[in-house]
């Protein structure tokens, strides 16, 4: 990298952490979309009565939907919004789609009669079905806008050039994870005891309250806020630069001194330095190369781009395999809101002879694992590997998300354990066609698996967080 000299500026630091992360704002978004997803199929099956299949695979496409609207709220604000008030729409169509679930919950005409007795259940209809889903979508396209920009725009309140505050933005990964840690544990475990044993309308309109506080806090800290115009999208760029070169594939590449540079047209997409050339993919090199009929002055961008755009597209191509290596542990980590829960359901959960503990609630072990380990990582083992390795942050990216996969196969090879000791134990008992019935076996059995699920989660999406950050364009 060309470091590039920033000017200073009285926005931004760490004044506004508590606006972005802290205790009015993400604390409050995160406690509002855990505590309405986490129990999200307890509600769909007792409530709507939804079939069980029905309701998972309504959950799993709401989730993929979900992941998918990132890249439509990436591309508004890079290209003309902004990261602040991309967030800021999203958050208020988030909060539309959870106050028009909690109704569902509140109003008997919203979902049907509830089961009684052995009586065979009705389901929800058409037009109810219809509000579940309309609230659903609007809370996958509220998520496509927060989940681009939150953390983006946490670490662009820190100057980069500066190498005080640099030092910062990668803490301020760790101690984000952390304050979403302890308010994904408050959902799981409050939150979820009161859909469970006081009632739906208090168990979604708390996190809808939640959300609506979150979005009051964020939009108060405007003015301290460090803002980043919008550069432009990244995926437009990328697609100019391998349009440019496939244009001009017959060419032959010139040396990097002369192919196009432009400062004056990369100024808004490099203001924390200018990428250099690279040896690599040098195909994509003839995108920079200067035709005779090329304009230099004010360039076709689908014809000729600059030695940075080429290096952007370049980057994002090299972190391909660390990008699809993370698909295996979201994988991994997936079936513990789904096949796990079903599991806790089945097995006995009784801390007491009055209180069995809620089956949507296992996964505080993954949050309360996941928080020790962040402490434990920060002040003691960063320490250590600092005075091994002579690194700042002790290791590297990839070694962190490295320990991190490792520590995911053994929790998914512990899980597969304790799934046959489950099922030997229903055989045992004449229970394995009954799945109404619980199953004489500890849900604590189960701990393991969450608990090292949360160990992973440290390292591998925080270091995700962290390398895709630092290497991205």
């Amino acid at each position: 990298m060309e470091e590039k000299k920033m000017d200073e500026k009285k926005e931004g630091g760490m004044i506004t952490m508590p606006f972005i992360f802290g205790k009015p704002n993400e604390a409050c978004e995160k406690l509002a979309v855990v505590g309405f997803s986490t129990n999200m199929i307890s509600y769909l099956t007792t409530q709507l009565n939804m079939p069980l299949t029905e309701a998972a695979n309504t959950l799993t496409n709401f989730g993929g939907t979900a992941a998918l609207t990132p890249l439509i709220g990436a591309f508004v604000s890079d290209s003309f919004a902004g990261r602040f008030w991309t967030i800021t729409f999203a958050s208020v169509l988030y909060q539309m789609g959870m106050i028009s679930l909690t109704l569902t919950a509140v109003i008997p005409k919203l979902r049907p009669p509830p089961c009684r007795n052995n009586h065979v259940c009705k389901e929800a209809d058409s037009g109810q079905l219809a509000i579940l889903y309309v609230s659903l979508l609007l809370t996958a396209l509220g998520s496509g806008g927060i989940r681009p920009c939150v953390i983006s725009f946490g670490a662009d309140q820190f100057n980069e050039s500066d190498p005080k505050q640099k030092a910062v933005t990668w803490k301020f990964f760790n101690w984000y994870y952390f304050c979403m840690g302890v308010s994904i544990l408050v959902a799981n475990t409050v939150i979820v005891y009161i859909q469970d044993n006081v009632g739906w309308g208090w168990g979604l309109g708390i996190p809808a309250a939640a959300m609506g506080l979150s979005i009051v806090a964020f939009v108060f800290g405007y003015p301290l806020y460090r803002k980043c115009d919008p550069a432009g999208s990244p995926f437009t760029r990328l697609l100019q630069v391998a349009v440019a070169a496939f244009k001009k594939r017959r060419l032959a590449v010139d040396d990097a001194g002369k192919m196009y540079q432009n400062e004056t047209l990369d100024a808004a997409i490099s203001v924390g330095g200018k990428l250099v050339h690279t040896e690599n993919l040098k195909f994509l090199d003839k995108a920079g190369i200067v035709a005779e009929d090329d304009d230099t002055k004010a360039p076709d961008l689908w014809r000729l781009n600059t030695v940075h755009r080429i290096e952007e597209l370049k980057s994002i191509i090299r972190m391909g395999p660390i990008l699809a290596a993370g698909i295996l542990i979201v994988t991994a980590a997936a079936q513990q809101h789904t096949f796990s829960l079903q599991q806790a359901k089945s097995m006995d959960r009784h801390l007491t002879k009055r209180f069995a503990f809620p089956p949507a609630s296992m996964s505080v072990f993954t949050q309360t694992s996941m928080l020790l380990t962040i402490v434990f990582y920060d002040r003691v083992f960063v320490p250590i590997a600092r005075r091994i390795t002579g690194k700042e942050r002790g290791i590297s990216f990839l070694t962190r998300m490295g320990i991190g996969f490792a520590i995911a196969s053994l929790a998914t090879l512990v899980a597969g354990f304790v799934e046959i000791k489950r099922k030997r134990a229903a055989i045992s008992h004449g229970l394995i066609d009954k799945p109404n019935e619980m199953i004489p076996i500890s849900v604590f059995w189960l701990m393991p698996q969450y608990a090292l699920h949360g160990v992973a989660e440290a390292f591998t999406s925080i270091g995700h967080l962290e390398f895709f950050y630092d290497q991205a364009p």
